[in-house]
């Protein structure tokens, strides 16, 4: 009998915002699986968890995800994947797949759920808390309030996308904003939001940045950003 397959979203940095459920399910799996970009690369996701699960002895598979720019070299990689994880399911072996956040928001890890529960594998996501939610609560600010609107967008489809955003919710989460901070500063300042949004960088970890959009830093991919149209506070 083939195993089942569990994808956990750990959190945004912080190992102590696991959730209790997806503790339980890493200490009872067979496999705990985690993605890299590249061979070797170490992973975020799997440091966040040595703090609370014990890895002493585990079985542990590292799962690659390339990010080419090519369409199809991805799908090939997700392919891959997910032969490589059905091949460990069909020994008879739990498997739970973690990534950062949340798995329902961005998260590469759903294609690879898709195609194995396509192909008749028994299958779990149990959520995990975001990085916007996350650092929302950390800086003490809400992400909506009464009767306001929420968006959550990637800042990598541009300026047209970022300024209907704008225009329609009252608070918007910028996903995926380390490589587009000057577009986002620019746009921020024409609309004099500029002190209306707030940086969470790499929240959890020992390099975290919580505050202004502030030029001056070097921003990774871990970088979000509120902006709330009618002020943080």
């Amino acid at each position: 009998m083939a195993g089942k397959l569990f994808g956990l979203g750990v959190g945004p940095g912080d190992p102590w915002l696991l959730t209790l459920k997806a503790k339980k399910i890493l200490d009872e799996v067979d496999v705990i699986a985690y993605p890299v970009k590249e061979k070797g690369e170490k992973s975020t996701a799997l440091h966040i968890i040595k703090e609370v699960i014990d890895l002493k002895g585990r079985e542990i598979a590292e799962i690659i995800f390339r990010m080419d720019r090519s369409l199809e070299k991805r799908e090939q990689c997700r392919r891959e994947a997910a032969d490589q994880l059905m091949r460990i399911l069909d020994t008879g072996k739990n498997v739970a797949m973690i990534t950062l956040g949340d798995t329902a928001i961005y998260s590469t890890y759903t294609y690879v759920h898709q195609m194995i529960k396509k192909a008749g594998y028994e299958t779990e996501i149990t959520a995990g808390i975001s990085s916007f939610s996350g650092g929302a609560a950390m800086a003490e600010i809400s992400l909506v309030e009464g009767n306001e609107g929420l968006g959550v967008v990637s800042s990598l489809k541009g300026r047209e996308n970022l300024e209907k955003a704008l225009d329609c919710f009252e608070n918007l989460v910028l996903m995926k904003a380390g490589s587009s901070m000057e577009l986002i500063r620019e746009v921020l300042s024409e609309r004099g939001l500029l002190d209306h949004a707030m940086v969470f960088s790499n929240i959890g970890l020992c390099d975290e940045y919580i505050g202004a959009l502030d030029m001056e830093r070097q921003y990774g991919y871990f970088t979000t950003i509120i902006v709330k149209r009618n002020g943080l506070f």
